[in-house]
């Protein structure tokens, strides 16, 4: 009988949003299991968090090194095998280190840690253990991206010559993080989020899809950064120029204060031959645009999809599939790659496909050149 993967966690106490956001799509599909945790900084936190999520009490640990020494003296059989971390960023760097060094797999929020040194390492730790690690950029796990990625990938739209991503939102466009927000609070937090403010948080988001839609790589960036809520600590909204690896141009845009904005998370890639659109708000819904043809619009679930598209969804076509299910669909691959690790065997490369801790060093560094460029009157920077 197969074996549900058994996970820690690291952060997601009561009254965190993104700690049970994990909870839900690491249940999903039933192949992972929660038997441990270390909830909060706050020991009695921890505890309190453990027992409403119904974990014995000798599995709730007042911090995330007792947990991880005491669960590796398990037996193996009992031990938790992989490490989920949900924590602010200045919080993801220790923990996921640790878990690596004693044999746990891991899978990390974004961005990967709070600054580039501390990404560079973790991507050492990965590449000697040969252990799983998966990133949570969500967004690269709705069907729709996947077609669109494997459509590119086939050259049905032809060589990519322009990428248009933004991500605006507009819940920062008041002093929120004054009113105690937890949210608003720590991501507008140097101490807490690092030298980036919206283009760590959700900039990071529309980097790494462009690059996991297109294939391509960022080679170099032209940023302006700007603070417009006074009294904000980190940038709240960003305009960044991209040139890519084969030549093709680009063009992000990510905004915290663009008031009115849900999370409309977009992308538009053109081709020689024609164009893709994919907006999260719609994610069941891909349109193909035709230099000399009619505009095609593919749907989850209907046609003649790739196999990696069918793979990514779970009931008919006409059901809404969103969020929960996308980022489902991470912790799902994960799981399956961190058994198929275990049994010595290959993964299916379509389960295969979730961001790596390679991924998310790109996203640090991205932080880092924009941030340089934001304030420096020398705008080009290689990436």
């Amino acid at each position: 009988m197969k074996q549900k993967v058994r996970f820690g966690m690291v952060g997601g106490g009561t009254g965190a949003f993104i700690g049970n956001v994990h909870r839900m799509a690491a249940a999903l599909d039933g192949e992972l299991e929660l038997v441990c945790g270390a909830f909060s900084s706050d020991p009695e936190k921890s505890r309190t968090s453990g027992a409403i999520l119904g974990l014995p009490e000798n599995r709730v640990y007042p911090d995330f090194e007792t947990m991880i020494r005491t669960e590796k003296a398990l037996p193996e059989a009992e031990r938790m095998q992989a490490l989920s971390i949900v924590t602010p960023n200045h919080v993801h760097f220790a923990p996921a280190k640790l878990a690596l060094e004693n044999g746990f797999h891991v899978i990390c929020d974004k961005p990967l840690a709070f600054n580039l040194e501390e990404a560079e390492i973790l991507e050492k730790l990965v590449d000697s253990t040969g252990l799983v690690f998966a990133l949570t950029h969500n967004y690269t796990g709705y069907p729709m991206v996947k077609q669109a990625r494997r459509m590119i990938r086939e050259g049905e739209i032809g060589s990519i010559r322009k990428v248009v991503v933004e991500y605006p939102q507009g819940w920062l466009s008041t002093f929120l993080e004054e009113s105690g927000q937890k949210q608003a609070a720590w991501r507008t937090d140097p101490s807490k989020s690092g030298i980036a403010g919206a283009m760590g948080d959700i900039g990071t988001h529309a980097e790494n899809l462009a690059e996991y839609i297109t294939g391509l790589r960022i080679t170099a960036l032209c940023a302006d950064i700007s603070i417009f809520v006074p009294g904000r600590k980190l940038d709240d909204d960003g305009n960044v120029l991209l040139r890519f690896n084969n030549g093709a141009k680009g063009i992000l845009h990510a905004s915290q204060i663009a008031a009115g904005e849900e999370n409309n998370l977009n992308i538009r890639v053109y081709g020689e031959k024609g164009g893709l659109e994919w907006r999260q708000m719609e994610p069941n819904t891909l349109l193909v645009k035709w230099l000399d043809q009619a505009t095609q619009v593919y749907r989850t679930g209907v046609g003649n999809l790739y196999p990696e598209t069918l793979a990514h969804f779970r009931i008919p076509a006409g059901h809404p599939e969103g969020y929960l299910e996308a980022f489902a669909n991470i912790y799902r691959n994960f799981a399956i790659c961190v058994r198929a690790h275990q049994d010595g065997k290959t993964p299916d490369p379509v389960f295969a496909d979730f961001p790596s801790v390679s991924d998310g060093v790109r996203g640090m560094r991205f932080i880092e050149r924009v941030i340089e460029s934001g304030k420096s009157d020398q705008k080009w920077l290689t990436f």
